[in-house]
């Protein structure tokens, strides 16, 4: 699909895994050219694979918790790629440890989370909006989460952090709406990423090891469950409808939580 994107820059925070990875490489076989900004020295290869599309490319290793950091990085991008058009953050950390009740966790098990998630989607918001602001021209797109929606109990803290950032991203857009900016939030499902795998490791620990399911058994279970079309979101698919949220196709979309969960979370 040729969404018109070809020269427009974009840029994505947790870019180098994951979902984020996917989103680097549509991005740039839609003709963008792609910042990747990751804490992960893995970063330099996805810049690579994106390079390969034939767009320019840039690498930076970024920790979103650091502001002063991302602002510089910010400049860099608009020095070396061009203006920035479209900022997409894909970041999310878990709290490690399994919820229900949440007192099985401890107070100090939330504020990474909360500073990862949450703060760090505030600093990229903050390190990437002035120039977009003067030209009056951008999209952003923060990446919640189904659990944020509907209180999982998997993991306490990642939920509430999720929750924060469909708040904050409809903040954003009633704020960049004078500017022709525009602010949505993806909330994926269950999609094969390594949080996921992280996810079904923690869950399943305190079950006898005869009792507890394989990865595959235990998705197919919860899906089986709660999503009515059953099955599991391809990073690809959450990827296709990023880079469609960009395009002036979806040119009067903001302020959305889009569910790309093959119908875990329904609005009624």
């Amino acid at each position: 699909m040729n969404l018109e994107l070809t020269g427009q820059v974009a840029v994505i925070v947790g870019g180098a895994n994951g979902m984020g990875r996917m989103i680097s490489k549509t991005f740039a076989e839609e003709g963008a050219h792609v910042a990747v900004i990751d804490r992960d020295a893995s970063v330099e290869d996805v810049a690579r694979e994106v390079a390969a599309h034939g767009v320019r490319t840039l690498a930076e290793q970024v920790d979103v918790t650091d502001f002063e950091a991302l602002k510089e990085t910010a400049a860099r991008v608009e020095d070396e790629l061009g203006p920035v058009r479209h900022v997409v953050f894909t970041v999310g950390i878990d709290s490690g440890k399994g919820g229900f009740p949440f007192w099985n966790l401890e107070p100090s098990d939330w504020p990474l989370v909360h500073n990862v998630n949450v703060l760090g989607a505030v600093n990229t918001a903050h390190a990437f909006y002035a120039p977009m602001i003067a030209r009056r021209q951008g999209t952003f797109c923060f990446f919640s989460s189904v659990a944020g929606q509907i209180g999982s109990q998997t993991d306490p803290p990642y939920s509430v952090s999720k929750a924060a950032v469909l708040s904050f991203m409809q903040i954003a857009a009633k704020d960049f709406a004078p500017y022709n900016i525009r602010a949505n939030a993806i909330c994926p499902g269950m999609v094969d990423t390594p949080l996921q795998r992280r996810i079904h490791k923690f869950s399943t620990a305190n079950l006898p090891e005869d009792e507890r399911p394989t990865y595959e058994e235990w998705y197919t279970e919860k899906i089986g469950r709660l999503a009515v079309l059953g099955e599991l979101t391809s990073p690809e698919e959450i990827a296709a409808t990023v880079v469609f949220l960009a395009s002036d196709l979806a040119r009067t979309v903001t302020g959305q939580a889009v569910n790309v969960d093959s119908g875990w979370v329904m609005h009624w």
